[in-house]
């Protein structure tokens, strides 16, 4: 497997310290959060997009995927979210990204309405995610937080550009056994974002290993199934400030990756 970063865990850092800190400590690649917050999203222009390519090929680090921000089960109009989607996409595909995250975002909608809100516009922008060669990423988050609410959204696009990003935190939250969430999800699965955190009422970033969240567990499903993808650490820096910093994690987590990965095999 290979190993990643968010930029959720140093918000607003320049690009060329990101990719430092990626080389600096074996990550093949990096997770790049897609918002005004950050040097890369969707304003860049064709120069800056071009840039920020040529940086990630000059380092040798890969552009994993961009974490976007469409709701794709909201409430309302389907044209804002395709743009966003849409925009997402072009970024992707001019970055050589494979992938593009997006949040479920159903609220307290009924089940059966949010998840035909969300295969109608994933359906819609599975065209265009296939002519630019990228694929949209459903994470198994807030109201679709269990790979069994992710799966039937996914199933009923059943569209190959369209798959699922595993956040190992809110499978756990929503009391999903990570058999169970791989099972679910391994038709569909784009990449895996692992983190840890101190308990369910306290959600703050820890360094992988020093929480409760099932790491050894995930690790062990996923070679035992022969799943040969990317692990993206997305510590949420951004939302916890008193966190502690990431750069001076970044080593000990990619070498407690491979730790499990070692004694899963």
């Amino acid at each position: 497997m290979k190993f990643a970063f968010s930029t959720l865990g140093v918000p607003g850092l320049p690009l060329s310290e990101v990719l430092a800190l990626a080389t600096a400590h074996g990550y093949h690649g990096v997770e790049l959060r897609a918002h005004p917050e950050e040097p890369v999203h969707p304003g860049l222009g064709p120069a800056e997009r071009a840039e920020t390519a040529a940086a990630f090929r000059a380092a040798g680090v890969e552009v994993l995927g961009l974490a976007g921000y469409a709701r794709v089960a909201a409430p309302g109009a389907d044209e804002p979210v395709l743009t966003e989607i849409g925009r997402l996409l072009q970024l992707a595909h001019d970055l050589g990204a494979p992938f593009v995250r997006v949040f479920p975002g159903g609220g307290d909608q009924p089940a059966a309405e949010a998840d035909a809100t969300a295969v109608r516009r994933l359906s819609a922008a599975a065209g265009q995610a296939a002519a630019l060669g990228v694929r949209i990423l459903l994470e198994t988050h807030d109201s679709h937080r269990t790979g069994a609410a992710a799966s039937r959204v996914l199933g009923a696009v059943g569209q190959p550009q369209v798959g699922a990003l595993w956040d190992v935190m809110h499978s756990w939250l929503g009391g999903e056994q990570p058999s169970g969430t791989y099972r679910a999800l391994a038709p569909y699965l784009g990449y895996v974002q692992v983190k840890d955190i101190a308990s369910a009422d306290d959600t703050t970033p820890l360094p992988l290993g020093a929480g409760v969240l099932p790491l050894t567990e995930c690790v062990d499903v996923l070679c035992r199934f022969g799943w040969d993808g990317w692990l993206c650490w997305e510590y949420e820096k951004r939302w916890y400030e008193s966190a502690v910093p990431l750069p001076g994690l970044l080593g000990a987590g990619r070498a407690h990756l491979a730790r499990l990965l070692s004694e899963a095999a």
